[in-house]
């Protein structure tokens, strides 16, 4: 996304007329609205999705002096606009809207760049980025800060979903910011030469290549979440990024520490453990035990325990969308014991490694979706794995149900975005749940 800097002069949204641009269904539309709203901008909200799938977050607005244009954007709109604010989801690239904006002079921003603008100095912030555990590594440090820092204020946002923005007048020196920011989010805040004091890389694979072009475009954008950091800085870095120029202090985390203690299953889990632990230290400059993520059960999607049933346990972990990420949810687990479900909407990455992967590590794969015929193709013949096409997630489940044995594992780790048959990975998973209990009965 081109676009200047911000100065601090235009900070101040009152009188001005706020264009958001993507409502979306995950807070950061609703949140920029409201925040401009109560900032005495006028504010028009525009979404090219129809009204009825926005209902919730239209919802969200009312009681707001905001206005709608829903199921289309029309380019006066943009035109008219004194300033932008863009749903990190919006490709830049050859954009028409945005340029219009861009032409007639608007600021453009997104929520993640109005909040980083906005946060006191002397508050701590601590960022989160990588290709896979991101979210399970925000949450972690969110939730052990609130256990060794009870006396302090802990706000957990950014990708992970919601808006801090509304908040962010509330903030004080003491206050600890622990944000998750996507690639996308970060090509915009290295606009504004902003990054957190305290910065954690988890792992770097290619990732939407469909958007970025190249690997190398996708990692320079990452590597904003280090770039301005002062001397200050702390950089706690996984393998894959030990070589990034750093300015502060950093911390390489290889493997995890063996009396580290973690309810979730899979040794990337207790990497991703180690990573939070040594931010969360770094951020209150104190050691943790190592019980300190003990009751930490995880995220809804990521490696989620739905239920047990006839000594088969199910776990839904829809929001892997990557092939590292799927091949880390199988490696969790036992050889010859899964029963995974990979497939979906393709964004370009290659599968074929997951694919011999899950012949070579799972008793059964069940392919579905946009590629799950391109997965399938690449496992048979590389392992011991059935290999059964599916259409559907719900035709897996039923397909797979039919030939478990105790102590058997059942694995939605897709490694494939959702977008083919679902609006995002929370309903996949969602679906798969739902098919799971309705089999099983444990449900009723």
């Amino acid at each position: 996304m081109a676009d200047s800097s911000p100065s601090a002069s235009n900070h101040d949204l009152t009188g001005r007329r706020v264009l958001v641009m993507g409502l979306g269904r995950f807070g950061g539309g609703v949140g920029a609205a409201r925040y401009a709203a109560q900032h005495g901008a006028e504010v028009l909200v525009t979404d090219m999705a129809a009204p009825e799938t926005l209902e919730a977050s239209v919802e969200a607005l009312d009681g707001f002096p905001v206005r709608f244009r829903l199921g289309e954007h029309r380019e006066e709109d943009f035109r008219a606009a004194d300033v932008l604010i863009v749903n990190p989801a919006v490709d830049p690239r050859g954009n028409r809207y945005l340029a219009e904006a861009r032409e007639a002079g608007a600021q453009i921003t997104s929520e993640i760049r109005l909040l980083a603008q906005r946060i006191p100095p002397g508050v701590m912030t601590v960022g989160i980025t990588g290709s896979a555990g991101k979210s399970t590594v925000t949450a972690m440090i969110g939730h052990a800060l609130s256990r060794q820092a009870p006396d302090r204020r802990i706000h957990v946002g950014g990708n992970l979903g919601g808006s801090l923005l509304e908040q962010v007048d509330g903030f004080a020196s003491r206050d600890i910011v622990v944000l998750e920011l996507s690639s996308f989010m970060l090509e915009g805040l290295t606009l504004d030469a902003w990054s957190p004091r305290v910065a954690v890389v988890t792992n770097l694979a290619p990732n939407h290549l469909d958007r970025h072009g190249t690997f190398e475009a996708y990692v320079a954008a990452k590597q904003a979440i280090t770039r301005h950091q002062a001397n200050d800085g702390v950089a706690v870095l996984g393998t894959d990024a030990a070589s990034w120029p750093t300015r502060g202090e950093k911390i390489l985390i290889r493997s995890a520490p063996n009396d580290l203690r973690l309810f979730l299953p899979g040794e990337h889990n207790r990497l991703n453990a180690a990573l939070a632990k040594a931010a969360g230290e770094a951020a209150l400059g104190t050691s943790w035990p190592a019980d300190v993520l003990e009751g930490f059960h995880g995220l809804p999607h990521r490696l989620q325990f739905v239920c047990e049933h006839e000594s088969v346990r199910y776990y839904n972990d829809s929001k892997s969308t990557t092939p590292e990420s799927a091949m880390l949810g199988m490696a969790s687990f036992p050889r010859n014991r899964v029963h995974v479900i990979l497939g979906g909407y393709d964004k370009g990455a290659d599968l074929a490694e997951m694919g011999r992967f899950a012949a070579d590590h799972c008793r059964g794969l069940y392919a579905i979706g946009q590629t799950g015929s391109v997965i399938a193709e690449a496992a048979r013949g590389n392992g011991p794995a059935d290999v059964v096409a599916c259409q559907t997630l719900t035709e897996a489940v039923c397909q797979l149900h039919r030939v478990l044995a105790p102590d058997q594992i059942v694995l939605l780790s897709p490694g494939c975005a959702s977008w083919d048959q679902f609006e995002n990975f929370e309903q996949r998973g969602a679906k798969f749940i739902e098919a799971v209990l309705a089999c099983t009965g444990e449900g009723s």
